[in-house]
């Protein structure tokens, strides 16, 4: 079925092709196995304020997401958890106060994937510039070594405090896993893609137990500010291409 015919039978809902772009990265996400069964988070703000946005309902595994199953909640309601349809309460500690407190974050993405959860549990979990993709995030990361436990609003507050700095884009989250955040979902998704490949490389570099070749802190400076430079909207083209996948092999992620 053609995607002009999925959207003619999409559901009369608010911010729709924000949920599809959202649907979107849920099922990737799934297809990397960089889920954590049915926890982890995604969110979108839809309003000016970044105070509105939409997050995957609770305890629904990624993979089965659909634009129509997105909760609309607002982070500035305090009877958010008295909803029928209530987020879980630290998708709601965690992305509420981010969206409260950081509002260049309109996207946020929180996963326990393999390779960054392996960073965060290393007592030195700061990624060395070891190749292109890592020196992308140079400079643009936070390490949070304060885990308190689950990301209810007190430790979620604390975890958005440490966003202060718009540069920093990715959270290490210490003894927990990773959070990123973007503008846009494309955006965030091709972040947290490559910022998990990098880890990759990272850990299983570290396996070889040979010396790492790291690059000086000019090179990687220049490689972070040409990649935030680069020319070709390389995030929007790699979810449209995901999309596109998608829309072949399982298109009810649209409805």
């Amino acid at each position: 079925m053609s995607v002009t015919a999925l959207a003619d039978r999409r559901p009369n809902l608010p911010h729709y092709e924000e949920r599809v772009d959202l649907a979107a990265a849920f099922r990737w996400t799934a297809r990397l196995n960089m889920h954590e069964g049915v926890a982890n988070h995604f969110s979108l703000a839809v309003n000016e304020d970044g105070s509105q946005f939409l997050i995957n309902p609770n305890m629904m595994h990624f993979s089965r997401i659909k634009a129509s199953d997105l909760l609309l909640i607002d982070a500035n309601d305090p009877a958010t958890m008295e909803r029928p349809d209530a987020p879980d309460p630290t998708a709601w500690g965690l992305h509420g106060a981010v969206h409260r407190r950081v509002p260049h974050a309109r996207c946020a993405i929180h996963v326990h994937s393999v390779h960054a959860t392996v960073l965060a549990s290393l007592a030195d979990s700061t990624l060395p510039p070891i190749d292109q993709n890592s020196a992308m995030f140079f400079e643009r990361i936070v390490v949070d070594g304060d885990y308190g436990g689950l990301a209810f609003e007190e430790e979620g507050e604390r975890c958005a405090s440490l966003f202060s700095d718009p540069k920093v884009k990715v959270m290490v989250m210490g003894n927990h896993g990773v959070l990123v955040i973007g503008e846009t979902v494309a955006e965030t998704f091709d972040r947290l893609y490559y910022f998990e490949r990098s880890c990759e490389t990272y850990i299983k570099a570290l396996w070889t137990g040979k010396p790492l070749r790291v690059l000086p802190d000019e090179v990687a400076r220049t490689v972070a500010r040409q990649m935030d430079e680069y020319p070709v909207a390389s995030a929007s083209r790699h979810l449209s291409e995901l999309k596109a996948i998608l829309d072949e092999q399982e298109p009810a992620y649209r409805n």
